[in-house]
């Protein structure tokens, strides 16, 4: 069942560690399918290792539909993401070490990059710390992101969403990247220049026209 979208979310596994934002098996991918039901990745298995059968395809509720595995330790605070938030299909955890760094000493990541802007949508807040494996990561999340694509968990990691596994994708290594360069500005000077509201704005809007998409006219 599903087997060309489990072959996705280990693809998309992979690409967070070849962009250092996981080390062996940490975080998790989640996919929601149009019929409703939700791909999981595994507790504790590095994606490298995953074949599809490790994938579990569950219910909106947590109850499996297919596979043997033990599903992520986060998987209901991924769900209740999943319920919290309909238009988002899409739901990446991840440790990403300077955003995570960003989040122990500011409650929010300035958008200083158009890269962030366009993957984002705008300034990424830190979520007060939760534990991980509880549903209040998930609802910290929610109450945190509001019309962004990412938080960052304090103590923790972050959380990318999107209506896509490539529109999550993108939101994680573009708030690693912004991250980045915000710690290295910081470090030179500690009044490092954002994007004002305008500027966020074009930079959002440039990015619905980005890549090989088709053009619909309205």
């Amino acid at each position: 069942m599903f087997e060309q979208e489990k072959i996705s979310i280990i693809e998309a596994g992979k690409k967070l560690d070849r962009y250092g934002l996981v080390t062996l098996s940490g975080g998790n991918v989640t996919l929601r399918m149009p019929t409703g039901e939700i791909l999981v990745t595994p507790s504790g298995m590095i994606y490298e290792d995953m074949v599809p059968e490790d994938v579990l395809v569950m219910d909106i509720e947590g109850n499996i539909i297919e596979g043997e595995r033990k599903p992520s330790v986060d998987t209901v605070a991924l769900l209740y993401i999943l319920k919290h938030m309909p238009e988002v299909n899409a739901v990446i955890h991840t440790h990403q070490p300077y955003a995570t760094g960003v989040g122990l000493v500011t409650d929010e990541l300035p958008c200083n990059l158009t890269t962030l802007a366009n993957a984002t949508r705008g300034a990424v807040k830190v979520c007060p710390y939760s534990s991980a494996a509880s549903e209040q990561m998930g609802i910290e999340a929610v109450e945190n992101m509001g019309d962004k694509l990412a938080v960052i968990l304090k103590h923790h990691g972050v959380i990318g969403v999107g209506d896509s596994l490539k529109q999550a994708l993108c939101a994680c290594v573009y708030l690693e990247e912004a991250a980045k360069t915000y710690s290295i500005a910081y470090s030179m000077n500690q009044d490092v220049p954002e994007l004002n509201a305008e500027q966020v704005e074009t930079a959002v809007e440039v990015f619905r026209r980005y890549g090989q998409k088709p053009i619909v006219e309205a």
